[in-house]
This record gives C-alpha cells, sequence and structure tokens, in this order.
C-alpha cells in the first residue's frame, strides 16, 4: 500500500470532523420559522435533532464490523457519501417525513464514521493522540460553528429558501468524499467477535465516562436546537439570538483544541472537567433565569465550556486503558450509551416547552443536568484509576 504524506492524512481527518455537525446545528437558526411553515410541534421539530443522535449511539458499535468488511478508509468515504445525500435530500424538506428522514440517514452516517475516525488516528497517530485528538475535536468543532453562523446569511443569499440553506451543507460533504475516496484503502484484521463484545460494563469509571458524556452531548444538542429559541423568546432579537449561538458554536473552537494539550502537557484532566461542569452550570443559570443580562459573556462561556468538555471526553477512554483494542471497547460504550442517553434532552426539551407554553422550564432542567455533570467529574477526580 503506498504511503500518504502525514499532512495529507491529517487534512483527510480535519475534513472528515467538519462534516459531522453541520447537519445538525444549520437547524437551530431555522426551527422555529421550520416548525411555524410544516405546522410542526416543538417535540416532532426536535427529531431533526434527537434522531442523529440516537442513529450515533445506537449504531456506534456496528462500525468496526463495517471497517472490516470494506476497509477503514472506504467506509469512511462511504460515510461521508451518505451524509452527502442526507443533506441533499432536505432540498424537499418541504415534506415534513423526508426532512425527519434526512435526519436518520445523518446520524446513521456520523454514528459509523465517528468510531473509526478515532480508529484512524489509532492507527497513524498513536505517538501523538493528545495533538491528533485536538486536530480532530477542532474540525467538529469548525464544522458545528460553520452550520451555526453560516446557514442564516447562506439561506438569504439563496432566495430565503430554507430548504437550499440547509442542503448547502452538503458541498463540503462531497469534498470529503473526493478526497477519502483517493485514500489507500486498508481492511481491519482484528477479529469481529473481539471488537464487538467485551465492553465494560462492568466498570464504575466507565459508567461515570458514559454518564459524563451522555450530559454534555445532551446538552450540547438541546442547546443546537432551543437556544436561539429562548433567546428570542426572552426578548433579544432573532437576528441577535442567532448571533449569540453562532457566539457559542465559535467558542468551542479554542476549547476544543487547547483543553486536550493542557490535559495532557499538566496532566489535569479532571480538574478542566470539574472547570467545564461548573462555568456551564453558571451559565445555563443565567440563560434560564437572566437571559438579558450579559448574554454575550454567557454565549461566549457556554460554548467554551461545553467545547471543551467534549473535546476533554474524546480523551478519556484513552488514558482508562492500556491497549488499543481496550480503548476501541471504552470508547464504543461510551459513544452507544451517551449518545442513546444524549438524544433525550432536545425531545424532552421540546415536550416540556409545549406543555409549560415557555422555555424557563426545560432550560431549569438543563441547568440541573450541568450540576450533575460537575458532580461527575469531581468522582471520577476522586475515583480510582484501573487501566
Amino acid at each position: 500500500m503506498k504511503s500518504v504524506p502525514r499532512a495529507m492524512l491529517l487534512l483527510a481527518l480535519v475534513l472528515a470532523a467538519i462534516n459531522l455537525r453541520p447537519g445538525i446545528t444549520s437547524l437551530a437558526p431555522l426551527i422555529e420559522r421550520i416548525a411555524k411553515e410544516l405546522s410542526l410541534s416543538r417535540t416532532l421539530i426536535s427529531l431533526t435533532t434527537a434522531l442523529p443522535v440516537l442513529c450515533m449511539g445506537l449504531l456506534a458499535p456496528f462500525a468496526p464490523r463495517l471497517a472490516m468488511r470494506f476497509g477503514l478508509e472506504r467506509t469512511i468515504a462511504l460515510c461521508l457519501g451518505v451524509i452527502a445525500l442526507a443533506l441533499l435530500l432536505r432540498l424537499a424538506g418541504q415534506l415534513s417525513v423526508l426532512l425527519i428522514g434526512s435526519a436518520v440517514l445523518l446520524g446513521a452516517a456520523i454514528a459509523v464514521a465517528g468510531p473509526l475516525l478515532s480508529g484512524f488516528i489509532k492507527r497513524y497517530f498513536a505517538g501523538q493522540m493528545g495533538r491528533v485528538v485536538g486536530w480532530y475535536s477542532l474540525g467538529m468543532a469548525i464544522g458545528g460553528a460553520s452550520g451555526a453562523v453560516l446557514t442564516v446569511p447562506v439561506t438569504r443569499s439563496l432566495g430565503d429558501d430554507w430548504s437550499l440553506g440547509l442542503a448547502f451543507w452538503a458541498l463540503p460533504a462531497l469534498a470529503g468524499l473526493a478526497l477519502w475516496w483517493r485514500m489507500p484503502n486498508q481492511v481491519e484484521q482484528e477479529e469481529v467477535a473481539q471488537v464487538g463484545g467485551g465492553l465494560p460494563w462492568g466498570r464504575p469509571r466507565a459508567w461515570l465516562i458514559s454518564c459524563f458524556f451522555a450530559i454534555q452531548a445532551g446538552l450540547f444538542y438541546a442547546l443546537a436546537t432551543w437556544a436561539v429559541a429562548r433567546y428570542h423568546e426572552a426578548g433579544l432579537s432573532l437576528l441577535r439570538s442567532n448571533t449569540l449561538f453562532s457566539l457559542s458554536m465559535l467558542m468551542g473552537l479554542p476549547s476544543a483544541f487547547l483543553l486536550p494539550w493542557l490535559a495532557q502537557r499538566f496532566q489535569n484532566r479532571y480538574a478542566l472537567l470539574l472547570a467545564c461542569g461548573l462555568l456551564s452550570s453558571l451559565c445555563l443559570a443565567m440563560i434560564t433565569f437572566a437571559p438579558t443580562l450579559l448574554p454575550e459573556v454567557w454565549a461566549v462561556c457556554i460554548g467554551f465550556s461545553l467545547g471543551g468538555s467534549f473535546a476533554l471526553s474524546l480523551v478519556l477512554p484513552l488514558y482508562e486503558a492500556g491497549s488499543p483494542l481496550a480503548v476501541s471497547r471504552w470508547t464504543a460504550m461510551m459513544l452507544c450509551l451517551g449518545y442513546c442517553l444524549a438524544c433525550l434532552t432536545p425531545i424532552l426539551s421540546g415536550l416540556a416547552r409545549d406543555m409549560s407554553g415557555n422555555y424557563q422550564l426545560p432550560f431549569m432542567v438543563l441547568t440541573g443536568l450541568a450540576l450533575l455533570m460537575t458532580a461527575l467529574a469531581w468522582l471520577m477526580r476522586r475515583s480510582p484509576r484501573r487501566a
């Protein structure tokens, strides 16, 4: 198999990572408009965020099997193709069935691509995991921020047609497909039985890590779905509400790269997780009870803290297990349990909004979840680690 320059491998990794989030975050600035035009309840429209997250949990354990059949690089390329197809289906998004169906297709592709990209890192960057995971999480943050920041101006430039604005994000997925299809393909050699079994269900620390990941992911996707609506309901203009959400997404960029590096450099990952949890709790409390008091400050801080907690979550299994196979087992459990639970937060938040008539109640619950996340970080810091 011909060798590929290290810079090309890193570029392929970052480009794939960029495509894992825009299909989800691009909906947030338009979700209230889409719900009204399609006459959908908040509970139903929240499925466009919740279903991809559910698929990311349920289907993640099957990713190694596909890599063993088709090869890791080829499977990732196919996932990028499916992401592009799902986003192109949103050209017919006025049909609510197709809009929600595109979310399922999107989630299935992300579910398979995510674990395989971690395997890609382990294969080609084993000696520099912390730095490369920083680039990987930075790529996801760039994609998430781009979907939040650019969707509205892109929609306006395309005749104010929201279906075109959503389908626009198929373009970077097609670019990623073109690059990955040219990558040399290598079929996995590990046994299917080994990859698919042996998850550390009996390990308390694995549960702590998985629950922490579930809460931080749930908070992110709930905010990605309802943050703009919360600010707008509080009396801020739609433009300012979108700007605040965009600020949050943009602040995930520096923290996604900086915090994994700090964790590796100073071996203080659990202290950083604790700080992220405390900051997230404070920010969500302000968004809940005083959303018009210095909203830019809290938008910046919540973006930094959640972006950092996500990036740190990605590296936790690397420190908990001693072999690549053990790391993959811990990661599979974290993603499976984490995303299956995280998918509930956008749905339940939308249901609480429909029942209570405002967004304060669901955001009170999100604040409580952030406090629970902080407690889990404290427990992980104090409980003994076993490799």
